[in-house]
Order: C-alpha cells, then structure tokens, then sequence
C-alpha cells in the first residue's frame, strides 16, 4: 500500500459488478491499473472511461489489490489457475464479490502470501453508473482473517457501503438469504405484471410500482419473525 493510502487497483471480471466496484473505489482516489475484457466493452468504457484491458495474469500481476468479481462456478479454478501461475504476490490485497464464497475459495492466492478478502455489496448490480448511488444505500457482507478486517471493512466504506461482519462459517446461509431475496422478488413480480397484462393494464410494471415498493418497505420494517424462525415460503 503506498503512504497515502492510495492502491493499484486491477479488476478481474467486467460483467456488471467488477466495473463499478472499480468506479467506486476510483471515487474514493485508488488508481486503477486495468481491467479483463468481457462481453460488453462499451459499457465498461462508459463507467471506467480509458482503462486498460489485460490479461488476467497482468491485472494480478500488476494490481496491489485485486477485484476477482466472476460467476460463482468460475471463481475457483480462477483463483488456483493464477496461483499456479505464479500470479499471486506477498501482502496483495485480494477481494472477490460472490455471496456464498467466504476467504476459502482464496487458499491457493493466501498460500502464496496475498491477503483473502470476501466483500458482497448487497444490492443488485445492473452494470452502470446507477449502481453507484445504490451501494452509497446499501450493506456489504465482509468476511476477512481477523488481523486484516478492518482492511475489508474500510473497503467497503469507500465502496459506498456499510459494512457488515459475515463468519466464514454462515456464508452459504447468507448467499440462501440473497438468493431467496432476490430470486423470489423477481419470480413474483414477473407473475404479476404477467397477469396485469393479460387482462388489457398497460405498463403494468409501471402499475405495480408504488404496490411493491411500499410492501417490500413494510416487510422490511417488520423485520425477522419474533422467534427468530424463518417462516415458509
């Protein structure tokens, strides 16, 4: 880390959420090194303007901290395919964004000296520069080894996020309490909007708007159960 605090940063990953990661911690004065292509240049030109693309191997090679923000599937034999490479450096930061994994799926980078950071900012990414004023609303889930949390906890401050303390142990509870969040929110509003159309209501996402938001604000308030259970679906 240089005096200042400021950090190379190189981003693994240009779907919908390395991209904007970037453009979160840029706004918070890191340097960003570079990015891997993806699927959609121009809109990772239009959130992170002039950066360059590399290969995995340079972003890693060239980063003090490195954003690994992959599918799920991909996330493993990514990170133990660099290490066998040789990619992984002593005391480099190296942060992933999935929800399941904690820092386990980081043992081959840790092994060779870098340092596991899991950070998930809970919202859902679409890939552009709105995504930047929903993480200044959200949480992040951070699981770090204990010397360094404060590390992943100040990221996810500049991130935009508050962060908040998942044991390595609970990941795969916390990735079951996203996934239902969001899956089943989509599932029914989907259904719903579908109905509306059928019987003639035009923009019938338009229409259910001010419904579901209000709702899921109630929910929300209402919070967990008294008894702590979780009620069926």
């Amino acid at each position: 880390m240089n005096r200042d605090g400021r950090l190379g940063v190189g981003i693994i990953g240009a779907g919908r959420v390395g991209p904007v990661i970037g453009a979160a911690l840029a706004g918070a004065g890191h340097a960003l090194v570079g990015i891997t292509t993806g699927s959609d240049d121009d809109r990772v030109d239009a959130i992170l303007p002039g950066i360059p693309t590399l290969e995995a191997l340079e972003v890693a090679r060239r980063s003090e901290l490195v954003i690994v923000a992959v599918p799920h599937d991909e996330l493993p034999g990514l990170i133990a395919g660099l290490a066998e490479l040789g990619a992984w450096q002593i005391g480099q930061l190296v942060l992933h964004t999935d929800p399941a994994y904690g820092i386990g799926v980081l043992a081959p980078a840790a092994a060779a000296g870098a340092i596991p950071l899991a950070v998930h900012p809970a919202i859902s990414f679409t890939g552009t520069s709105i995504d930047l004023r929903q993480l200044a609303a959200s949480y992040a889930a951070v699981t770090a080894p204990g010397a360094v949390l404060p590390i992943a906890q100040a990221l996810a401050v500049e991130m935009g996020c508050e962060p908040v303390v998942i044991a390595e142990a609970d990941r795969p509870a916390y990735a079951e309490a996203i996934a239902t969040a969001t899956e089943f929110s989509r599932s029914i509003v989907r259904q719903s909007t579908g109905l509306l159309a059928r019987i003639g209501v035009e923009n019938p996402g338009g229409y259910l708007s001010a419904l579901v938001r209000s709702t899921v604000d109630q929910a929300l308030a209402e919070g967990a159960p008294a008894d702590g259970e979780t009620p069926p679906l």
